[in-house]
């Protein structure tokens, strides 16, 4: 079921598959594994404890991965979209009427996102809702909010490593079952990014149409050839 990766254990199998390991679980983190994460958790202390954390489940979101799964001899079964997990639990909770709570991104952006989730997802609860900008030393408010709504899921959206060092800060505090950050998934839901065309998804260049729209992300890009070395090395 898992693929050993620089001592990350990576989720192999499908999505399916995932969704059902997921809603199993009592308590889960989803860390979405593409090279820029989980080569910022080789370099991180505290993301990388978390990342191999029992509660935390790292999904294949990156062709880099796939190609590192291969490398290993373990190839993972398929390459796992974060905000398609994302998806799927949404309609999950929203078939059973669990609560969920959105925390990240700019106010409009946040506004928009919910706007839509709502039209796409017309039973989903959406409990709460806050935006990413407030100091992660002084949020007991925010935190308190979040108790009180006792969301079944909760989505992070403020870009690793912030959106992970909530996580780790407050997991034990919270009484959500779902904990996933989804970096600027907010900004697909609310239309600000769009996704590529399904072929290109399907042929793995979902990071080129992205680059061709967004050039400043080629600097993040970068990663990638680092992380594999890595991988090269350790085999």
């Amino acid at each position: 079921m898992y693929t050993k990766i620089l001592g990350y254990k990576i989720f192999n199998k499908s999505k399916s598959e995932l969704l059902n390991e997921i809603f199993e679980k009592d308590k889960v983190n989803i860390v979405s594994g593409n090279p820029e994460i989980l080569f910022n958790g080789l370099e991180d202390k505290s993301l990388n404890e978390n990342f191999n954390s029992e509660y935390s489940v790292i999904i294949p979101d990156g062709v880099g991965t796939v190609i590192a799964s291969r490398m290993v001899k373990n190839p993972v079964k398929e390459k796992i979209a974060g905000i398609e997990v994302m998806k799927g639990i949404l309609y999950k909770g929203a078939n059973e009427g669990k609560g969920i709570y959105l925390l990240g991104a700019k106010e409009e952006t946040l506004q928009e996102c919910i706007k839509n989730i709502k039209k796409d997802i017309p039973t989903i609860n959406i409990v709460g809702a806050h935006n990413g900008y407030f100091d992660l030393d002084n949020c007991d408010d925010i935190v308190q909010d979040i108790k009180d709504k006792k969301p079944w899921a909760i989505f992070v959206a403020m870009g690793c490593p912030r959106q992970e060092n909530f996580i780790i800060n407050n997991m034990d505090k919270l009484p959500c079952k779902i904990y996933m950050g989804v970096g600027g998934s907010f900004d697909v839901f609310a239309g600000n990014v769009k996704r590529a065309p399904k072929w290109m998804i399907s042929l793995g260049l979902e990071w080129l149409y992205r680059v061709s729209n967004e050039p400043s992300r080629i600097k993040r890009l970068g990663v990638i050839p680092r992380f594999l070395w890595r991988v090269a090395k350790s085999k």
